[in-house]
């Protein structure tokens, strides 16, 4: 058995196979489009883009469009639900919850999200669109999605419902009281060990729950962080991207005592910290952590050393990473 790695990027999507210590592009498609998302598993390669959803069932040699049903074009996130197959759900923007039941051949839309991005007056401050949903974790019954600018949401029946998780109040608000979370929340994560441990990384620093949203706690007080790694062999160990603002003084840290101490893990990279750029997102390939940076690069790492080098240092532009077992 191999991996194929799927790297999404502004133009396009790059499938790679191993190379050594790296990754090669073997075959490229969706030229022209802008790749937000990539999903992968049992031979189906799903990619969101800024017009829709598409499918290659043949490793990326050809690709279909698949967004009957999916209102709402641009695709900001798309994740399936682990213990299930053909149940997709896609996060767009203005913020938007679509979910499939058949492989992406067909979309039904949440309109209890549509709802809330109304009541609350939900919003992008780089896009004249009503927020976003940019992150989304399943777990069981528990799906929890992150709306920026907005709240945590959480559903209970799989994603076919939607509602505020109880410790986010719904409007943009930045100034959050003791329990509740940041609502400009960038994205989300549930370890493997519980639906009840979700983890989100927010505009305001990066919080913690242990009870399903119900109640936070900053593990990680001012800063701007959009990325975060879990560990799911050990809740204590995280790995974190944060920064001091938007693209500002971005570095890679780490804590293995669940968040009371965190220390630099940026070993191997350059200009640390960067000065106009920071990670976007962590994938765990095999053994390996990927960090998809803001400016486009790709870097992976061992896990048990943490020392990063620069991969695929000429597809540009990346913006997701995923791997299939082929």
């Amino acid at each position: 058995m191999s991996t194929l790695l799927l790297a999404a990027s502004a133009d396009g999507l790059a499938a790679c196979e191993r190379e050594g210590e790296g990754w090669r592009e073997i075959r490229r498609g969706l030229d022209g489009q802008y790749v937000t998302s990539v999903i992968a598993r049992e031979g189906v390669i799903l990619a969101g883009t800024k017009n829709g959803v598409y499918r290659s069932d043949d490793l990326g040699a050809s690709w279909r469009e698949a967004s009957r049903g999916l209102d709402i074009r641009h695709v900001r996130w798309l994740a399936y639900h682990p213990e299930e197959s053909d149940f997709e759900y896609a996060g767009t923007e203005p913020a938007g919850i679509f979910f499939s039941h058949d492989g992406a051949q067909s979309w039904r839309g949440c309109p209890e999200v549509a709802e809330l991005r109304r009541e609350f007056g939900w919003y992008l401050p780089y896009s004249p669109e009503a927020g976003c949903v940019r992150g989304l974790a399943a777990h069981g019954d528990h799906v929890y999605a992150a709306v920026e600018d907005g709240c945590v949401l959480v559903s209970r029946d799989k994603g076919e419902t939607w509602q505020l998780a109880l410790g986010s109040r719904g409007r943009p608000d930045h100034n959050p009281p003791e329990g509740r979370v940041h609502s400009d929340v960038h994205s989300i994560a549930v370890h493997s060990s519980s639906a009840e441990f979700v983890a989100a990384p927010t505009g305001g620093g990066f919080y913690r729950s242990m009870d399903g949203g119900a109640t936070w706690t900053p593990l990680y007080e001012r800063c701007y962080v959009r990325a975060v790694w879990l560990d799911p062999q050990d809740r204590d160990h995280m790995i974190l991207g944060p920064a001091d603002s938007v693209d500002r003084n971005g570095r890679i840290e780490e804590t293995t005592d669940g968040g009371h101490s965190w220390n630099p893990a940026s070993r191997g990279m350059d200009g640390v910290p960067w000065r106009s750029y920071m990670v976007e997102r962590f994938s765990q390939v095999g053994d390996e952590l990927l960090a998809v940076l803001s400016n486009g690069e790709l870097h992976a790492a061992r896990l048990e050393a943490l020392v990063w080098r620069r991969v695929l240092p000429l597809l540009s532009s990346v913006t997701a990473v995923t791997a299939l077992e082929i």
